[in-house]
C-alpha cells in the first residue's frame, strides 16, 4: 500500500504520433492518423480502459519543419467535443493560449464542452512561445515573456467572471409560467483592466463543474506565480527526484498567500516512458528510437532554443561558453534553464543533449521494466516529488497500450491508483472542489481590475 492517503493521477498526453520527436519514423507509428478521428478516438477509449484521469491534449499555433517532423494539429477543443461522444468518464484538457485568442471566445469554447462531455473538460493555459506564431495572428513579434504572463492574469480573471455570469439553478424551462431563466439568477459581468474588458454575459450556462479545471505548464518565477493564482493541475518538467521536490514544495508553499490550501492543486510531471518485459528489451527499443533522430535537426534545434548558432562546433564536443541563454530566449525560460542543467551535470556532447531532449521535449525519459517503472512512480509519489505524472508515449499509439496492459495493473496492485472511476467529472476525479459563483460589486470591478493589471514578478 502506498505511504500517502490519496492515490496518484495519471493524464495521457497525446502529442503528434509520440513525444519522441522522431517517433513518427517508426515502423508502428500512428502518423497517417494525426488529422483522423478514428486515430484519437482509439487513443481516449485505450486511456478510459487504463482508468486516466484525463486525455491531455496539446496544441501549437504554427508549422514548420514539414519535411523531417510531424507537423499540424487538429484544433483540440473541437476534436474533444467528438471525443466526448466515444467516452463515458475520460477527463478531457484542452491546451488554448491566452496570447492568441479572445476571453469571451475560450470561456465559450469551454462551458460549451463541459457540458457536451457532462463535466469533464480541463484547460490547459498556455501564452505560446515563438515569433512565428505572432506572424500568423498578423502581429510584428511575440510579447515577452513576463508581459505574456501579466496577460494572462486578466486574461483568465475575465473567462471565469464570464463563467460566474450564471448561478447554477438559473435555467429553469417552466413553459407554463412562460420562465426560460431565473433571471435573478443571470448577471452582467463589467471588467476593465490594462490588457482586456468585457461587459456582458455569457451565452452558455454555468459548466457542471463551476468552472473547467484549470490546468498551467509554466515553471519559471512568472509561471510559479501564476500558478499559484489559478493552477489546478501544474503540467512541469524535472529531471530528478530532488529538482522535483523542490519544485513541489516551492510552488505548494505560495498557496497559502492566495488562500488557497495544499489539495487545491495537483502537480503532475512529464514522464516518458521506454518500456520493456526485460532491461534488454526496453534499451534496444530506446536505441532504436534515438538513432532516427539525425545530428544536423539535433544542432538546429539547439541552435534555436538557446539563441546561438552551434553550427561551427563538433557535435561530439561539449556545449561552448554561451552568454545568458535563459535571459535571451522569450519561449520557455524554465525549460532552457533545464536543458543547461543537464547539458553540465551530466556533461552531454551537444548530440546527447539534443538526443536526449528530441526523445522527450525535455521531460523525464525513463528507460527500464514495467516493474522497474511502476517503483519509480510510486517512489516520486510518495516521497512528494508529485501528485501524478502526465505519461507522454514516445510512439503513439502502441506504447500506450503497453503502458495500460503492463503498468497500470502493478500501480493498481499496489494501491497507488484507482482501479474503477468513483466519479463522473474531471472534478471528481482529481478531488478537486467545485469552484462556486462570485458575485462583484461595481467598486469591487475597478479594484479587482487594477490587481490584475499589476506586473508580475519577472524573476527566474
Amino acid at each position: 500500500m502506498s505511504k500517502r492517503a490519496e492515490q496518484l493521477h495519471l493524464g495521457a498526453f497525446i502529442y503528434y504520433s509520440g513525444h519522441h520527436h522522431y517517433g513518427w519514423r517508426h515502423p508502428e507509428s500512428g502518423a497517417e492518423g494525426l488529422f483522423d478521428f478514428k486515430f484519437y478516438k482509439k487513443l481516449a477509449q485505450t486511456a478510459e480502459r487504463g482508468k486516466f484521469d484525463m486525455m491531455f491534449l496539446a496544441d501549437l499555433l504554427y508549422v514548420r519543419g514539414v519535411e523531417q517532423a510531424a507537423s499540424g494539429m487538429l484544433e483540440p477543443v473541437q476534436l474533444l467535443a467528438a471525443i466526448s461522444t466515444a467516452t463515458e468518464m475520460l477527463g478531457l484538457t484542452a491546451t488554448v493560449s491566452t496570447t492568441y485568442n479572445e476571453p469571451y471566445n475560450v470561456a465559450r469554447k469551454f462551458a460549451s464542452l463541459d457540458h457536451i462531455s457532462e463535466g469533464r473538460a480541463g484547460w490547459n493555459i498556455v501564452t505560446s512561445q515563438l515569433d512565428i506564431e505572432a506572424y500568423n495572428y498578423g502581429r510584428a513579434e511575440h510579447p515577452e515573456h513576463g508581459l505574456r504572463y501579466e496577460m494572462a492574469r486578466e486574461f483568465v480573471e475575465v473567462v471565469t467572471r464570464l463563467w460566474d455570469t450564471w448561478e447554477d439553478g438559473a435555467l429553469v424551462v417552466d413553459r407554463e409560467a412562460g420562465i426560460f431563466a431565473d433571471g435573478s439568477k443571470v448577471s452582467e459581468t463589467e471588467y476593465k483592466g490594462r490588457w482586456y474588458s468585457t461587459k456582458g454575459t455569457l451565452n452558455v450556462p454555468r459548466p457542471p463543474q463551476g468552472y473547467p479545471v484549470l490546468i498551467q505548464a509554466g515553471s519559471s518565477g512568472p509561471g510559479q506565480e501564476f500558478a499559484a493564482a489559478f493552477g489546478e493541475v501544474i503540467f512541469t518538467a524535472q529531471q530528478s527526484l530532488a529538482a522535483a521536490q523542490a519544485f513541489y514544495s516551492s510552488v505548494k508553499s505560495k498557496l497559502a498567500a492566495q488562500g488557497r490550501e495544499a489539495g487545491s492543486m495537483k502537480i503532475m510531471p512529464g514522464l516518458s516512458p521506454i518500456i520493456g518485459a526485460t532491461e534488454e528489451e526496453a534499451r534496444r527499443k530506446y536505441n532504436e528510437l534515438q538513432e532516427l533522430i539525425p545530428a544536423s535537426m539535433v544542432v538546429g534545434m539547439l541552435s534555436g532554443m538557446l539563441n546561438f548558432d552551434l553550427s561551427g562546433y563538433p557535435v561530439d564536443g561539449q556545449l561552448p561558453d554561451i552568454p545568458d541563454p535563459v535571459e535571451a530566449s522569450n519561449g520557455m525560460k524554465s525549460r532552457v534553464q533545464l536543458v543547461m542543467d543537464m547539458a553540465r551535470k551530466d556533461r552531454l556532447s551537444i548530440l546527447e543533449l539534443g538526443r536526449r531532449l528530441l526523445g522527450a521535449r525535455g521531460h523525464m525519459q525513463f528507460v527500464g521494466t514495467y516493474e522497474q517503472l511502476a517503483d519509480f512512480m510510486q517512489q516520486w509519489f510518495e516521497e512528494y516529488g508529485c501528485d501524478g505524472f502526465n505519461i507522454m508515449p514516445p510512439v503513439l499509439p502502441g506504447d500506450l497500450d503497453e503502458f495500460v496492459d503492463h503498468v497500470v495493473p502493478i500501480l493498481q496492485q499496489c494501491g497507488l491508483f484507482r482501479s474503477e472511476y468513483t466519479g463522473s467529472t474531471l472534478r471528481e476525479h482529481l478531488g478537486l472542489d467545485r469552484p462556486g459563483v462570485r458575485h462583484f460589486q461595481d467598486g469591487h470591478e475597478r479594484a479587482a481590475a487594477e490587481t490584475a493589471a499589476a506586473p508580475v514578478a519577472s524573476g527566474e
